[in-house]
């Protein structure tokens, strides 16, 4: 298979899908460019080549054509950062975009609009009635499919050679992430330098670790991370469940929680995930304390307690300092540590310093030589409000993309190129 090093870009037009899906504040402003920023190695070393590139991306979740999700609001960061006056087309297909496409010279980029201002790029019907029935839905599915085809066709023409670059997109079998690949020999479709970072550090995590292996799971909820949890209770010596699903595992063995956030319908769960991690053999570590809030708030009243004794009118929106302890000891002798989800209310600065906690404890164990995977939203937030981003391993562009590789599926962006 060709990689970005191995590829000669001479000459040849790419279609480089990219993950431009950045916060946009009330007057277009980029919040946060760290996607593009991403994908610039990519794309510089195609225009380096000689080469030239249709950029393609999409931007939130329009159902149909809208101003507010037009990826022209990003242009002139894109030509900034690629120190190129990126081109723009006003559609993804149709004579004027093929033109554009056409006219381009080697060392050139084209940024293409929207891709899923298209209903073809996800596969999803978008007009059918409330009240619609199963043949119409039928009916409108398979046409989406043969126009899907055609769209990916249209797309796929543009180019000499396929480079998915969007890691974070790489979970969805979308006309551009994973459909457009077979248009491509296996010689002319590869991963960019993102995409390919992303893949070898979660393979390290996951496939080639070196041990101890600590994961650190926080999140509201354990009914979304159950099969990741299963997973990960067949790879790892140490797994630190925390967040909002500390007070769902405490209420399960008897615990009072207060108002703290709780999956009542998951309590036997609990209790399941506890023996099986016994069976394997797992040190499963949960909060012994917490720091509980009279509301949900920053400047509510606070105070400390058991988790399995706060009191009515209170909830946990942190870890307290015996379970910092427990923590950060775990992760300071691990080799090998995959961090998804806060331990507490991050964005409150009242209730961040367990997180906190967790990210030293972290940096410490990779400056003596553990690898460290941050991915998942929260905890890249995390790493980047405490300034530690760049004193992990790798900190992941990916969230729903990362968190299916950790349950252990293949993803259809990364199959469609690899084969697997």
């Amino acid at each position: 298979m060709q990689t970005m090093d191995s590829f000669n870009f001479a000459n040849k037009k790419a279609f480089v899908r990219v993950d431009f899906n950045v916060p946009l504040d009330d007057n277009f402003n980029i919040t946060d460019d760290t996607r593009i920023r991403a994908a610039v190695p990519t794309l510089k070393k195609i225009l380096k080549d000689g080469g030239s590139v249709i950029i393609g991306s999409h931007l939130g979740r329009p159902k149909g054509v809208t101003d507010k999700f037009s990826l022209k609001h990003i242009l002139p960061r894109v030509s900034e950062l690629l120190e190129v006056d990126v081109k723009f087309a006003e559609d993804c297909i149709g004579e004027t975009t093929e033109a554009m496409v056409a006219a381009l010279h080697p060392g050139e980029a084209l940024l293409l609009e929207n891709l899923r201002f298209y209903a073809e790029e996800e596969g999803k019907p978008r007009s059918l009635a409330a009240d619609a029935t199963e043949e119409e839905v039928a009916a409108a599915k398979k046409a989406l499919k043969e126009s899907q085809k055609e769209f990916t066709k249209k797309l796929a023409t543009y180019a000499d050679v396929y480079v998915n670059d969007a890691f974070g997109t790489a979970h969805r079998a979308h006309a551009s992430t994973a459909l457009i690949a077979d248009h491509f020999d296996s010689d002319h479709k590869l991963f960019g330098y993102l995409l390919q970072n992303e893949i070898t550090a979660v393979e390290k995590v996951m496939k080639d670790t070196e041990k101890p292996f600590t994961a650190i799971m926080g999140g509201s909820k354990v009914s979304t991370k159950i099969e990741i949890i299963k997973n990960l209770l067949d790879k790892v010596d140490n797994l630190i469940l925390a967040g909002g699903m500390t007070y769902t595992f405490a209420k399960a063995f008897g615990g009072k929680i207060g108002n703290s956030i709780v999956e009542d319908d998951k309590l036997d769960l609990a209790r399941e995930l506890v023996e099986l991690a016994k069976e394997k053999g797992v040190n499963l570590v949960l909060a012994t304390d917490t720091k509980i809030a009279d509301s949900f708030s920053n400047d509510a009243k606070t105070d400390f307690a058991s988790v399995k004794n706060i009191p009515d009118g209170w909830e946990g929106l942190d870890i307290g300092p015996e379970s910092e302890k427990l923590f950060t000891e775990v992760i300071k002798n691990s080799k090998t540590i995959l961090w998804n989800g806060p331990v507490g209310v991050f964005e409150f600065d009242n209730f961040a310093k367990g997180s906190l906690a967790v990210s030293n404890a972290i940096v410490e164990a990779t400056k003596n030589g553990a690898f460290s995977l941050v991915g998942g939203g929260d905890s890249v937030a995390c790493v980047n409000k405490f300034g530690h981003a760049d004193q992990v391993s790798y900190v992941s562009t990916g969230g729903g993309a990362l968190l299916e590789m950790i349950e252990g599926k293949v993803l259809p962006g990364i199959k469609a190129i690899r084969g697997y």
